[in-house]
């Protein structure tokens, strides 16, 4: 067999892997290249295979850089069966469709074209079909099977056999930290492994750790009297996020403060959480504390004119807005706004990819572009490590360990380079197995 890196190779976006008998090939992920836009200029390039040759894609979670060139692969030829859990599927299809308006936008700026319609998603989501956990799939001589991957609703390791080999795709992997999910499931045998490694160089705080430093940064924004603006991923960051917080209000652990979530697709992500509350963890979520948006300090914002009224209430308050990496999306307009303020704070508590907006201020940019205008960066800046949807190194290492009696080979992708490379020593250094970070169109025989 040969496997194809034509994606989060020595980067983070852009997850698309090629898996090749000879006879069939399937692909996993089809996902956008991201950073510094949205939709980098390499999403529109085409594709390093020929998309009519694919039998079939197999999904492993809803992010767009999984997913967002699933549309153009469609469009240029392939004509197979698309599959994932059912969350992803519906979670997919919101993403998808927000997708087109923000790269409408980015095209209209920037004078290009846009990669796909609506008309297209809706194409897409004709020939995908939703499975569950441990249900199996057989495309010609490969049999495939999803495994609860605890990194956001829906998401899926997926080991594929064949030729009497097992190759595991972790896709992203979860935190077990996060209250919501119930983790990364055990899963034997897998002989390769492609394993993520977006924090393979760090390690995050601990549980307790986490949220005592979410208590202090509210306790002091509200101190200061300005606002607190967190860019958050739509899926599963801000629906933790919105947990935490109102447990916290519920309790009288932080001070009674507003907040305002002002995206739309982080709002139409949470009804279907709200459907699929059975793949939630039962220990710590309940339906009635699940149903955070009714929660009598948080406000949401679908339309345009409500999100333009998050002015008018007085601070201290906290707006919680996508992107999470400020690469677009209604967080841009409050951080235009914000960013300039001393009183105020911007909180990252997620990844921000070189180049992102977000890791400009993260490094400590004095002064950033925003929509043409110069604005200068006065605010307080903080990061928590603990609220990623990611393990850091040590538990990534525990993953592997569990499985080390069968696994020969592992290529770590989804990570810059440094990150990469790192957890690629540490593998060979600690658990003794053969370990390699691929670089994009790199093809390795397994």
């Amino acid at each position: 067999m040969k496997l194809s890196f034509f994606g989060a190779a020595q980067e983070v976006t852009g997850s698309c892997f090629l898996l090749e008998n000879g006879k069939d090939k399937i692909l996993i992920d089809c996902g956008l290249f991201q950073c510094p836009k949205f939709c980098d200029i390499r999403s529109h390039d085409p594709f390093p295979f020929d998309p009519k040759s694919v039998s079939a894609l197999f999904v492993t979670h809803a992010h767009v850089d999984h997913t967002g060139r699933i549309p153009k692969l469609v469009k240029e030829g392939f004509s197979g069966k698309i599959y994932s859990t059912n969350p992803t599927k519906d979670l997919a299809e919101i993403m998808l469709k927000d997708s087109v308006s923000v790269m409408a936008k980015e095209a209209e700026r920037d004078n290009e074209k846009v990669p796909y319609t609506e008309e297209d998603v809706d194409r897409v989501m004709s020939v995908w079909e939703g499975k569950n956990y441990h249900e199996s799939v057989n495309v010609g001589d490969f049999k495939v099977v999803f495994y609860d991957a605890g990194h956001i609703l829906g998401s899926a390791m997926v080991l594929v056999e064949a030729s009497g080999k097992k190759i595991l795709f972790t896709g992203d992997l979860g935190n077990p930290a996060n209250p919501l999910l119930n983790g990364f499931e055990k899963v034997a045998g897998a002989e390769v492994l492609v394993l993520e490694s977006t924090y393979g160089d760090r390690e995050h705080e601990d549980v307790e750790e986490k949220k005592l430093k979410l208590e202090r940064v509210i306790e002091q924004s509200v101190v200061q009297g300005g606002v607190l603006m967190i860019p958050a991923f739509s899926l599963e960051k801000t629906q933790e996020l919105l947990w935490e917080i109102s447990d916290m209000l519920r309790k009288k652990q932080v001070p009674n403060v507003q907040i305002f979530l002002d995206s739309p697709l982080a709002i139409r992500a949470t009804e279907v959480y709200q459907k699929y509350y059975s793949y939630l963890n039962k220990a710590y979520v309940d339906k009635r504390s699940f149903s955070f948006l009714n929660f009598p300090q948080v406000h949401v914002a679908l339309t345009t004119e409500e999100s333009k009224k998050i002015n008018d209430a007085p601070p201290p308050k906290i707006i919680i807005a996508g992107s999470g990496m400020s690469t677009g999306g209604r967080i841009l307009h409050h951080e235009r706004r914000h960013l300039q303020d001393p009183k105020s704070t911007i909180l990252f508590i997620g990844y921000q990819s070189p180049a992102s907006l977000g890791r400009r201020i993260q490094d400590g940019a004095d002064e950033v572009t925003i929509f043409g205008e110069k604005i200068p960066v006065r605010c307080r800046k903080e990061t928590i490590y603990g609220y990623s949807a990611h393990p850091d190194y040590a538990m990534l290492l525990e993953f592997v360990r569990e499985k080390s009696d069968t696994l020969k080979k592992i290529y770590t992708t989804h990570g810059e380079p440094k990150s990469s490379l790192a957890l690629v020593q540490k593998l060979r250094d600690y658990l003794g197995i053969d370990a390699r970070a691929p670089k994009y169109g790199e093809s390795v025989e397994i």
